[in-house]
């Protein structure tokens, strides 16, 4: 049998940068989504409740890939209080050919936060306004920085905002991105003037009430939802549905079922069977996006198992080239 690699954090996290080629990686996962050969069940998720908990598992097969992953993610919301990350997991890759293990990414959930925020800069590539400047992020975690991060690679960001529920949290989070980034970024405490005032707004909170509402919204901005990937979650007002030009979702299976969609169609402001075009329609070309300057456009991006395969292949290819990671003889 063949050496089974195995990665660390430590090393994917040497190999693997949030840069543009891992944007590519995800735009392309995207466009190959489009093209109705991947083969993508539905995600399995399983809550566990009374320790603020879930789980979720996600997979795909995607023609031209000769590997495929799957993508145990747990993410638990009171960890901060015990000192540990909310989230964490692995990737699991195999040959798409034999189906052979190949590889175990035991990246705790890093890979998983950086194609995240690739699928945020994709969505923003695509829909928001080729010189949005301002971005207002609701949500001072390591998702929200990533997003903004991402943010920085596509669009001339000057200024930008983060919003929190923990003032202190905000603060922080805007210090250590001003530092990171070079362009002035504060920390908002009164989230309608800051989503009001930016071009591009990215959600990135576990919330299951709306942290933003459709008055605060203006002509000419872009939201990215991407917090909202179980049944109880909600970031954005149903309303905003009302206000949109344009929405786009990731998977529509997937938000019927556990996005921001699933809000609206909940809420009676969108019909059940509402068809809407795919990320990775307008990115293979095949769909059209923003089609004006003035349009207000909303990305619902719940994960996709074909990110996964997507960012574990890319990961793998970039530690092998470093000489990275352990054999292991099974």
């Amino acid at each position: 049998m063949a050496d089974i690699k195995i990665l660390t954090e430590v090393e994917l996290r040497d190999a693997v940068a949030l840069d543009l080629e891992a944007i590519a990686c995800v735009e392309q996962a995207f466009a190959a989504l489009a093209g109705g050969e991947v083969v993508m069940p539905p995600i399995l998720s399983m809550a566990i409740a009374p320790f603020n908990g879930e789980v979720d598992v996600k997979t795909a097969f995607v023609p031209g890939i000769d590997s495929f992953a799957i993508k145990i993610s747990p993410g638990f919301f009171d960890n901060p209080k015990l000192g540990l990350p909310s989230t964490s997991g692995l990737m699991v890759l195999f040959a798409a050919q034999t189906g052979m293990l190949e590889a175990l990414l035991l990246d705790n959930g890093y890979l998983t936060d950086v194609r995240t925020a690739a699928a945020g800069a994709v969505a923003a590539r695509h829909l928001s306004r080729a010189d949005a400047s301002s971005a207002c992020i609701l949500g001072a975690g390591c998702q929200g920085k990533l997003q903004l991060t991402a943010l920085s690679l596509v669009r001339p960001l000057g200024t930008a905002t983060i919003w929190a529920r923990d003032p202190a949290k905000a603060s922080l989070a805007a210090a250590e991105m001003s530092r990171e980034l070079g362009i002035e970024v504060s920390a908002a405490t009164d989230p309608a003037a800051a989503v009001s005032a930016a071009d591009i707004i990215v959600t990135t909170t576990p919330a299951s009430k709306p942290v933003l509402e459709a008055e605060w919204l203006r002509p000419g901005q872009h939201i990215t939802a991407m917090g909202s990937d179980q049944d109880h979650k909600n970031e954005i007002d149903p309303a905003c549905f009302q206000r949109a030009d344009l929405y786009v979702p990731d998977r529509l299976s997937q938000t019927r079922l556990l996005g921001e969609l699933r809000s609206a169609i909940a809420a009676g402001v969108v019909k059940p069977g509402a068809d809407f075009a795919e990320i990775g329609g307008i990115v293979a070309g095949r769909a059209k996006g923003r089609l004006s300057d003035q349009d207000i456009t909303i990305a619902d991006l719940t994960g996709t198992g074909v990110q996964d395969t997507a960012i574990a292949t890319f990961a793998r290819k970039r530690a092998l080239a470093l000489n990275a990671g352990t054999d292991f003889s099974n």
